[in-house]
Parts: structure tokens; C-alpha cells; sequence
């Protein structure tokens, strides 16, 4: 026997509750693809060896927002002539860049890269051959394969400002030989 202040759900009841449920789903799903994994194609070779023209990436709209951009990230940028680009991070605002007999410094010092990152010499230095000082919403990115493609180094694509970066790549979808994080 039931107890008496229990109520029997109506199958009205039951059929709002399964639609909340689906609808909520739904939300957070939405999210987590908006947030994480919105889709963006690579074209070019100005990022290779890291990227391959063609690869299917992710890009991560929500993690660079809170956490913002850092050395060394791979980002996503519109350019002031609505160009989409895909580039390296290498210095960051309020800092000054040269590239000086094909090395790159930054704050006067030599940039020292991570392992899984080898700059070669860079023997176009841009716009860069002098020292450039970056404003407070300013970042200076660069392809990985220093001699294709126009990066910060170019008068066309100069400093970034935070408000051009729409996120950071962090995940190759496609080649599948490929498929795995991105750093």
C-alpha cells in the first residue's frame, strides 16, 4: 500500500519532465561543441611541421576566454582584412620583439622554445629587423615554418590584438593518422 501523500504522475507529468531533460541535453551539448569543438580547416603550408594543409582542427573558444592566450599557442585570428589565419603565439603584450642575425628575441633575451617546438633561423626578419614594443592588448604571432606564409612580421598582418584571436587550436580531428592534441 502507497502512502497517502504520495501522487501518481500523470503521464503529463512524465512527458514534460522527458522534455526538460531532452532540452537540457540539447543546451549542454550545444555548449560543449560551441565551447570546445567548433571545426576549422587549415589551409596552407605556413604551419607546418605542426600542421598540414588540410587537417580538420578544433578549435577552444571557452578555455581560451578564461585562461586567455599564453606563449606558444596555437591560435585562430581574423585579420583587419578579414582574412582567417592560423598562427603561433611568441610574444606577449607590453613585451618587444627583434629578430636579429635570424634568431628571434624577445625582451632583449633569446626566445627559448619547448622541445616539441625548433625555430630555425629566420632569415626574413620583417618589420621585425628593428625592435617593436607591443601595446597592452597586443600579440606577436608567427608561422612555424619561418619562410612561408605572412605573419606578424608582415606589414599585412602586424601585431594581433586580443579581440582579432577567435580561440586556440588544440585538437587535430582529421587526418585520423594524426588525430590527437595539439601543442
Amino acid at each position: 500500500m502507497r502512502p497517502s501523500y504520495e501522487v501518481e504522475d500523470s503521464l503529463l507529468r512524465r512527458i514534460c519532465r522527458l522534455l526538460v531533460e531532452i532540452v537540457t541535453v540539447i543546451a549542454f551539448a550545444w555548449f560543449i561543441v560551441y565551447s570546445f569543438g567548433t571545426q576549422v580547416v587549415n589551409n596552407g603550408q605556413s604551419m607546418r611541421p605542426t600542421l598540414e594543409d588540410g587537417d580538420r582542427l578544433l578549435l577552444d573558444r571557452f578555455g581560451f576566454k578564461l585562461f586567455g592566450p599564453r606563449r606558444f599557442d596555437i591560435v585562430l585570428f581574423k585579420s583587419d582584412s578579414g582574412q582567417t589565419n592560423i598562427k603561433r603565439i611568441v610574444a606577449l603584450p607590453g613585451e618587444s620583439v627583434v629578430i636579429r642575425d635570424g634568431k628571434i628575441y624577445v625582451n632583449g633575451r633569446h626566445l627559448e622554445t619547448p622541445a616539441y617546438l625548433q625555430f630555425g633561423e629566420v632569415s626574413s626578419p620583417g618589420r621585425v629587423g628593428e625592435s617593436i614594443s607591443l601595446g597592452r592588448d597586443e600579440y606577436f604571432v608567427m608561422s612555424d615554418n619561418l619562410e612561408s606564409g605572412e605573419d606578424s612580421r608582415s606589414e599585412s598582418i602586424g601585431n594581433v590584438t586580443r579581440k582579432m584571436i577567435r580561440g586556440r587550436i588544440w585538437f587535430r580531428m582529421q587526418p585520423l593518422r594524426s588525430l590527437g592534441h595539439i601543442r
